[in-house]
């Protein structure tokens, strides 16, 4: 769920959405009422189903190690033991890159927060919890291999990553919309654009290792957008007007992890504008192919409520069009006021 993009659809000082890569922000509990008993029931309902998909993925999923993806030969010590502490001159890669690798690792690192919001709402017992459990350790094993790439190869301050590691874990994360269907929904989306950010960054840092990490990372995040994608598939079945709403909450108020961290606003602006993640992607190539395979616009076994939040997300969804179209114009004016000149 967590690793590597973040994007924001707060407005941004363009008049468009700030984008970035996948991370998440912090919001307080309570902006969305739970159907507790819908919840209970969605829980045993889909059980086969969470089954069944937790079978997929073990079969699907391919074993790796982070150690392998390291370069430890360039590694070296520290001032702490001796060795000499970083310096801006051994950095790596370009700005937006270095941004992007700073994000996504720090929302890798947000995990216990991550799997606190999923143990509560799928629970630790059965295939939900196995699941709970199977999802955490392969997230955290994203975390240790970014990490240790890092700080092996020095491309960011490790003072820095750390300091700010500190304050993003302090701060933690909540769901915008508490339940089972929001929850679903969201991981959903998420994970997808978090497979996207991860493949992105590691070509943007123009390293053939890093990308090859960043890939190996990203093939992970798509097994886990296609659990959550099929489980939630089962769950419009189930409940297609509530489905429908979660789901139209969810894309008018998405907001990725890594919103929290600081010196979010002008790191995900860089990602955006070197677009490594920036809304046209997020649109292409994360919502609309979700939204594909759910069938969306399809559909006829909505009631008046599924029938209103399907035409929100429609209306929603073209003025994020013009938002997009709009960033894409201004992309170059958007470099200069960064800088670059390139």
């Amino acid at each position: 769920m967590p690793s590597g993009a973040a994007i924001s659809m707060a407005q941004s000082p363009t008049g468009g959405h700030s984008v970035a890569l996948p991370g998440r922000a912090w919001h307080p509990r309570g902006v969305t009422a739970v159907d507790d008993s819908l919840d209970v029931r969605l829980l045993l309902d889909l059980e086969s189903v969470v089954e069944a998909e937790l079978s997929r993925h073990l079969a699907m999923h391919k074993p790796w190690n982070p150690h392998d993806y390291v370069p430890w030969d360039e590694g070296r010590n520290f001032a702490f033991l001796g060795g000499e502490d970083w310096s801006p001159e051994q950095q790596r890669y370009s700005q937006a890159a270095r941004s992007s690798l700073f994000v996504n690792l720090l929302t890798e690192d947000n995990l216990p927060s991550y799997h606190h919001e999923i143990a509560g709402m799928f629970g630790r017992d059965g295939a939900w919890g196995t699941w709970v459990g199977r999802w955490t350790a392969e997230e955290n094993r994203h975390a240790v291999a970014i990490r240790d790439y890092l700080v092996v190869t020095r491309a960011v301050d490790p003072v820095a990553l750390e300091e700010a590691r500190m304050v993003h874990m302090t701060e933690g994360f909540h769901a915008v919309h508490p339940g089972l269907l929001h929850g679903v929904a969201y991981v959903s989306f998420q994970e997808l654009a978090t497979r996207v950010s991860h493949r992105n960054t590691g070509a943007a840092t123009g390293d053939p290792l890093a990308e090859q990490l960043f890939q190996r990372i990203a093939l992970d995040e798509n097994l886990h957008m296609l659990f959550y994608r099929n489980v939630f598939n089962a769950a419009l079945e189930h409940s297609p007007d509530s489905a429908m709403r979660a789901i139209t909450e969810t894309v008018r108020d998405f907001a990725m992890p890594g919103n929290g961290i600081e010196g979010f606003g002008r790191k995900s602006m860089e990602i955006a504008v070197a677009g490594i993640y920036d809304l046209r992607q997020h649109i292409d190539e994360v919502l609309m192919p979700v939204l594909r395979y759910w069938r969306i616009f399809e559909r006829n076994d909505f009631g008046p409520e599924g029938e209103l939040a399907r035409q929100e997300l429609a209306t929603f969804l073209e003025g994020l069009q013009v938002q997009a179209t709009r960033f894409d114009d201004r992309r170059e004016a958007m470099a200069l006021r960064l800088g670059w000149t390139d």
